[in-house]
């Protein structure tokens, strides 16, 4: 393995384990185990054929030996097993052992070990001298610590602010010293510092002066300004006239031309081109919180750069403050360049199963934003997905032949709180008012015609970067059977359960969801979670007992038909960990929930859960599980009737990988089911039952392809049946009867969760 290494280097196998000499006594604290891991990370260096990256652990060194068999080779073959398998030796000279324990030694000082120091020695191999190992020691000796620290020469107003905040310093009396902390210091007091009208204080502008000679073994700190500072630095300012320029979407050149449409409102100036100010002032004023005579904040202007963000208005927004003379006044401006006005939305999935099912689906949206010149969004949407049947043994059955469903909704979403009793003044959080009517009909061949149509109101509360709060104080949704077979109104004639589901119905409903995400954090690994509970017909039946009627009382009416009575309860939790930039493993677990009671014996068939789809379990189609075991055979008439439940489990695993290019593969394993909450003798082991919850989870694996356009993520699913929650005919946790019996395709827009 060395015949090729010059005489005069060695080849690096690796390094010993690190000694620590006073690991126990000066490394016990929070500081000390940072400082340790800092050091071992300086001095690792892997070796040829290291496994995982290790410093110390080697597998069999392949690549060396192509590099030795193949070195200075004339043959086109063998230059390309070089080029394409050889490992270049890791030399002892590359490594530079001498040059990492001064690296390291200075890592110790930095966490206050100053009378610490790391020693690299080279341990050559007996068998063969020009094979080498490194073995380094580490001297901590006994950390220094801070004796006294004082601010000094700060401004009155400055000094006061720092005083004020002491109990926030992370700098105290006894702490050992670390870099990180006087950075963390410094960082602290600009912060400070620029929020309180010190507009041209910089983290720089701050030092440290540091005495270890007074008092050996400890430190006398001095936090005070640099010296040399101009006075626009060391005093406040405030905030004079502020101009706002907008520009058009369609030309960025406008920055440097001269504009003279103006309109003045309050203290503000607007400078436009057009007939009118493209965005209205109360938008402008209401999202703007860096107001004349106000004293110059940060955060403030970072509050404002994040309010007229999220009008969801501007592409670009840009703050500039300019002094006035030789006042303590700055005049702000603003440029803002406007955001293109229509959003276009196309997404198309397909699904295709052995079974002779296909059906593709997609969805359109058109969003108008700035609609009334206030950050509003003006959105319509439509949806549909069409199924059918290619089996030839199914010619003459019409009936089965076709199912679709279509819908569609217009949305006018507004980038603040309206409510009644709540002033915006008192509103702290960024919020939007969502109000939405919409319709969907959905065909089942052979059975049945169904439309929804509705309306709610939408309050999304934004309280933190990661959280969102959403209301929906009202919404309310009318089911209509509008038209059936004679054979679904004989089926619905037997069973009193599907009957109740498929009435015609109000479902006024009440609901609140959390979602925490923190996709938008510097967090390694990503984590979404959404819980939401729902409440139907509960403040209806509260109204009715008013009246004197008793809550348990059924088929009471609104509007001449009966409205639906239930509590939802949904949870999801889906989180994305990074192996590296092109790696990752994703997994989602989600519950949910119905219980009926009082007016409803039953959940309304628009509001049970299903499984199964691009999206869910992806060996199997959309409703086509559940509940339980029960499993309609083709040859019942409930057939074709879709599988639902009242309560669904579902988990999801993936690991995603890249092929070449931008073109990455994934291989997953999804696992679910759908179950009633009560017995139903119509659909035998539908019922959740812990002693046969085990055996009702279906289960699949696969693997997939996903093509990332940057702004579109195209996808292929190829799901395999592992084991079915209802008798196949075939025993054994793996009950697929055959492998063709047992696998979708499924091509999707985006990543499946």
């Amino acid at each position: 393995m060395t015949r090729h290494i010059p005489n005069d280097e060695q080849l690096y196998t690796g390094i010993k384990d690190i000694e620590f000499v006073g690991e126990k006594e000066y490394a016990s604290t929070d500081i000390g185990e940072m400082a340790v891991d800092e050091i071992t990370a300086a001095l690792d260096c892997a070796p040829n054929a290291s496994i995982a990256g290790s410093s110390s652990l080697r597998g069999i060194p392949f690549g060396l030996w192509w590099y030795n068999s193949f070195y200075n080779s004339k043959s086109r073959i063998g230059k390309w097993f070089f080029n394409k398998f050889a490992s270049t030796p890791v030399l002892i000279s590359k490594v530079n052992p001498d040059l990492r324990a001064q690296i390291a030694t200075n890592v110790l000082y930095y966490y206050g070990y100053f009378n610490g120091k790391v020693i690299a020695e080279i341990i050559t191999s007996k068998k063969n001298p020009q094979k080498a190992k490194v073995k380094y020691k580490v001297i901590l000796h006994e950390p220094y610590k801070y004796d006294s620290i004082s601010y000094l020469d700060f401004s009155k107003k400055a000094d006061s602010l720092i005083e004020s905040t002491k109990g926030a310093r992370l700098l105290r009396k006894g702490d050992q010293f670390c870099v990180n902390n006087l950075n963390g210091e410094r960082e602290r007091i600009n912060t400070l510092l620029r929020n309180n009208g010190y507009y041209y204080s910089q983290t720089g502008y701050i030092n440290f002066l540091a005495d270890t000679i007074n008092n050996p073994g400890y430190i006398d700190l001095r936090v005070e300004p640099k010296k040399g500072l101009t006075a626009n630095t060391r005093k406040p300012w405030y905030i004079g006239n502020t101009n706002i320029r907008i520009l058009d979407h369609a030309n960025t050149n406008q920055r440097t031309r001269s504009q003279s449409d103006t309109l003045r409102r309050r203290s503000l100036t607007y400078i436009y081109n057009g007939k009118r100010v493209p965005v209205r002032s109360g938008a402008i004023l209401r999202n703007t919180f860096l107001r004349k005579g106000d004293v110059y904040s940060q955060e403030r202007q970072q509050l404002s750069l994040q309010r007229l963000s999220q009008l969801n208005i501007f592409s670009s927004i840009n703050f500039g403050f300019t002094p006035r003379g030789d006042s303590d006044t700055l005049d702000m401006s603003i440029t803002a360049q406007l955001d293109k006005p229509y959003d276009f939305l196309f997404e198309l999935n397909a699904t295709s199963k052995s079974n002779s099912q296909i059906g593709p689906g997609s969805k359109i949206s058109l969003s108008r934003n700035n609609v009334f010149r206030g950050g509003e969004i003006l959105k319509f949407t439509l949806q549909g997905s069409y199924e059918w049947q290619t089996d030839g043994k199914l010619k003459g059955r019409q009936a089965v032949i076709n199912s679709w469903e279509i819908g569609g909704d217009v949305s006018l979403t507004f980038p603040r709180l309206f409510f009644p009793i709540v002033h915006r003044r008192y509103l702290r959080f960024p919020a939007t008012t969502s109000l939405r009517i919409y319709a969907d009909q959905m065909n089942r061949s052979g059975f049945f015609n169904m439309v929804h149509v509705g309306g709610d109101i939408t309050y999304n509360i934004f309280t933190k970067r990661t959280t969102t709060h959403t209301v929906i104080p009202f919404r309310l949704t009318y089911d209509m059977m509008h038209r059936t077979t004679a054979k679904f109104d004989s089926i619905v004639s037997e069973n009193r359960s599907i009957a109740n589901s498929f009435r015609n119905q109000f479902i006024p409903a009440m609901q609140y969801t959390f979602t925490y995400d923190n996709a938008k954090t510097k967090h390694r690994n990503k984590t979404w979670i959404e819980a939401s509970i729902t409440s139907s017909g509960n403040i209806t039946s509260l109204a009715f007992m008013a009246f004197g009627e008793k809550w348990s009382t059924k088929d009471k009416t609104m509007f001449g038909n009966p409205y639906a009575q239930f509590t939802k309860i949904t949870a999801e939790l889906r989180q994305l960990y990074r192996i590296n930039s092109k790696q990752h493993i994703a997994s989602r677990i989600m519950a949910g929930v119905i219980k009926s009671y009082g007016n409803s014996s039953d959940a309304p068939y628009s509001e049970q859960f299903y499984v199964g789809g691009a999206n869910s379990l992806r060996a199997f189609t959309v409703r086509s599980l559940g509940p339980g075991s029960y499993h309609p055979a083709k040859e019942t008439r409930y057939s074709y009737l879709d599988e639902t439940g009242t309560l669904k489990l579902e988990a999801n695993l993936e690991y995603r990988f890249p092929l070449f290019g931008d073109l990455y593969g994934a291989l997953f394993v999804d696992a679910g089911n759908v179950w009633l909450m009560k017995k139903d003798d119509s659909r035998p082991g539908g019922e959740f039952k812990l002693k046969t919850f085990a055996k009702q989870i279906a289960l699949n694996s696969g693997w997939g392809v996903r093509y990332d356009l940057e702004f579109m993520v195209l996808r292929l699913d190829f799901g395999v049946a592992i084991h079915a929650p209802y008798d196949t005919g075939k025993s054994g946790y793996y009950n697929i009867r055959k492998f063709s019996d047992g696998f979708a395709w499924h091509f999707a827009i985006g990543y499946p969760f």
